[in-house]
């Protein structure tokens, strides 16, 4: 007998795909290719410079004045240090002179200055340790460049003086540090995150073949996402973090919408189908939940657009490039590879998978839990609610920080140089500097008023510690006032001072001063700025990000109720991964710009799971189930392959919890933890009781909205037999 159609967009490019099996095929690795192509051979002209990039609010004013008025350079440092010689010893003042002329003669390297020399020159206290300071002038990425030849000439002199300690650590050369092993550590977690996402697929499907297809597709799309960034920075600067972001998101996403889509494929063969219809079927259905599952995730990433921090505009690209790409391949080249494969996709089969795989799918361990939830409804949505607002509950308490050299780890080589240098040279701590412009910062007046800030200071020693620092500009026009401040910079201590300093001291000296601008920035202003930045955001993103979602849950499921109730489950969701966030590092502060980073991407991928587990719900119910079987039927068919899609989530961000930076690894726990929330208590416990206690009032849609566009799925219509 003849089968009807689909007729939705999505079978019709499934089912191209399917008779242009080439065309897809060899389009998309051509595609993927020139992407890679191209990016890889454009150099970035824009990129965010964190370290002469001026941030949001009053620090980001002071950077500007800063930036405008000093030339832009990098300060590098070289310690000498001998546990037996002391600074005035022929043999140690033969190194350091051998170190001096190195740097003075190699490229890029600027008023080098050794430890014997007026004001500047530094010997420590016990006369074991001294100083060479050099700069290395230009941008950043400029002295990215220059500091490898610094290195070197450093560890020549190194190496022609062994009974000496000579080692250079500064702001290029620990950036560099961390830039390697940012790109060595993200190279081992694509290492071994793929095996042990291959091996959770091949749990999940019993197949080494069908294992393979989604870690293959969420590897090509990353590889031309990261091809695609080339191009997007000639036109808008992107941040160095951005390809760690990508590759979270793209092996994140890739994997699932593949899982999902041949999860129906296999269903439907199983029914009877032959192959290209079951992937037209496949097609119609999961990949239209792709559509709607990308481009929910793509509203919410664009909300960082919104966020007012120039990182989070790169993260925004990124993101909703890689799923895009990753949409597009499911769309295009998985359907073209199943059609080809044929019976091939099951070759490879593993023993005894089947067995495991049962105890955890629909006649499994969820089948009972959800049995045991649909039973007692109201008592599972009550004890699961209560539970994911008790994890909720520490992020009430939660404290956020730029962060700094602290946060760095010590592993790195150049980091244990960098203590060295603090034990032997101890600075007077955290350091506030007014940046002060003024026609002529030398007048009587300027100078009056930087003497009565520098003297109110000092009659605050429970907040000021030691005498200030000043440096005046080439023309005159500013002077950076820096004070040693008590606290680490980030406490409560730190931060009473930034806001003495800011709103009493400032305003009752230079502020009184006319034709005087004074900024105040550091570490405790920086971040109390950036999260005053983010928070005056807050509104802007949460209402796009919400509305939209709520919209597109709208029209694709005609509900007034469901777009609601997922809206508010996400948001208890991403809650509670704050919350965890905070207990696991306690005592330690959160990076600023990950709340809000945290929100848009948990957001948008639990959506992933909602959109796929209510359009099973939604095409049980519109095929005549009650709500309440049509709940049991939606949660217990993608139940097994809903666990390995968190499964491979949680393995690729707990590769990124184990890398050695802080900030990294906070990414990473907070995003494994949130998915692990959404996958178990979320999905199998607080949405079908929710759903059961709701009945047929999760369909409810106002008359007044039945002109809403009908995107329902065709009815099925028996297909010919194979």
């Amino acid at each position: 007998m003849q089968s009807q159609r689909n007729t939705n967009l999505t079978a019709r490019i499934g089912r191209w795909s399917a008779q242009h099996r080439k065309k897809a095929i060899f389009g998309w690795l051509a595609f993927v290719a020139v992407s890679m192509v191209i990016g890889f051979n454009l150099v970035p002209q824009k990129e965010i410079d964190n370290k002469t990039a001026g941030g949001p609010g009053e620090s980001g004013q002071a950077a500007e004045v800063v930036n405008d008025a000093f030339r832009t350079e990098s300060g590098e440092q070289v310690l000498v240090q001998s546990k037996s010689l002391q600074a005035d010893d022929p043999q140690f003042k033969a190194a350091v002179a051998d170190v001096t002329e190195r740097l003075q003669n190699t490229h890029g390297v600027d008023n080098v200055v050794g430890p014997y020399e007026g004001q500047n020159g530094q010997v420590s206290r016990d006369g074991h340790s001294a100083l060479v300071t050099f700069e290395l002038p230009g941008s950043s990425k400029t002295a990215e460049e220059s500091v490898l030849g610094t290195l070197a000439a450093v560890n020549a002199a190194a190496a022609a003086h062994p009974g000496l300690r000579i080692e250079e650590a500064g702001d290029a050369s620990i950036k560099k540090a961390t830039l390697d092993r940012d790109n060595e550590e993200m190279g081992k977690s694509a290492l071994f995150s793929i095996p042990l996402t291959l091996l959770i697929l091949v749990f999940a499907f019993g197949a080494l073949v069908t294992a393979g297809i989604p870690v293959l597709l969420a590897l090509t799309s990353v590889a031309a996402t990261m091809g695609l960034l080339g191009p997007m920075s000639q036109i808008a600067p992107v941040d160095g973090q951005v390809m760690h972001v990508v590759l979270l998101v793209g092996m994140a996403v890739g994997v699932d919408y593949s899982l999902f889509y041949l999860k129906r494929a296999r269903e439907e063969r199983a029914q009877g189908r032959g192959n290209d219809a079951a992937i037209e079927a496949a097609a119609a259905t999961s990949g239209r939940a792709v559509v709607i599952s990308g481009l929910t995730v793509m509203v919410a990433m664009a909300g960082m657009y919104l966020g007012g921090i120039s990182n989070f505009s790169s993260f925004a690209t990124g993101t909703i490039l890689v799923v895009a790409v990753a949409v597009i391949g499911s769309l295009t080249v998985l359907p073209a590879l199943l059609s080809t494969l044929g019976d091939k996709v099951d070759r490879g089969r593993v023993p005894f998978v089947g067995r495991i795989k049962n105890r955890v799918g629909e006649a499994g361990i969820w089948s009972r839990v959800l049995d045991r939830v649909l039973r007692r409804p109201l008592v599972s949505a009550l004890v699961s609610a209560g539970v994911l607002v008790a994890l909720a509950v520490p992020a009430l308490g939660m404290e956020t920080s730029l962060g700094g050299n602290e946060d760095i780890s010590r592993d790195l080589p150049v980091m244990q140089t960098y203590d060295r240098i603090q034990a032997a040279f101890p600075s007077e701590g955290s350091m506030e500097m007014v940046a002060v412009k003024a026609d002529d910062v030398t007048s009587p007046e300027v100078v009056s008023a930087i003497d009565s800030l520098e003297s109110k200071a000092q009659q605050r020693p429970d907040l000021f510690e030691g005498e200030a620092t000043l440096d005046v500009s080439s023309d005159q026009t500013v002077v950076t006032v820096a004070l040693p401040i008590a606290g680490t910079g980030t406490d409560e201590l730190s931060n009473r001072a930034a806001d003495t300093l800011r709103d009493e001291l400032v305003p009752a000296t230079l502020g009184k001063v006319d034709g005087v601008e004074a900024y105040t920035s550091g570490e405790a202003s920086g971040t109390a700025d950036f999260n005053e930045a983010m928070i005056g955001n807050l509104p802007y993103v949460f209402a796009f990000v919400l509305s939209a979602a709520f919209l597109l849950l709208l029209v694709t499921f005609r509900s007034l109720v469901i777009p609601i109730k997922a809206i508010a489950l996400n948001l208890l969701s991403v809650a509670s991964a704050y919350g965890l966030l905070t207990l696991a590092f306690a005592g330690e502060a959160i990076a600023a710009w990950l709340p809000l980073f945290l929100f848009v991407i948990l957001f948008g991928l639990s959506m992933d799971y909602h959109v796929f587990i209510l359009t099973r719900i939604r095409e049980a119910f519109d095929r005549g189930m009650t709500t309440e079987d049509a709940v049991a039927h939606g949660i217990k068919s993608t139940a097994g392959v809903v666990t390995s899609a968190a499964l491979v989530m949680v393995a690729v961000f707990s590769m990124f919890a184990m890398s050695s930076e802080l900030q990294m690894k906070q990414m990473g726990i907070g995003l494994a933890a949130a998915v692990l929330i959404d996958a178990t208590v979320i999905r199998g416990v607080l949405l079908p009781s929710v759903m059961k206690l709701l009945g047929d009032r999760n369909w409810w849609l106002p008359s007044r909205l039945g002109w809403l566009p009908q995107v329902t799925i065709e009815p099925e219509v028996e297909p010919a037999r194979a």
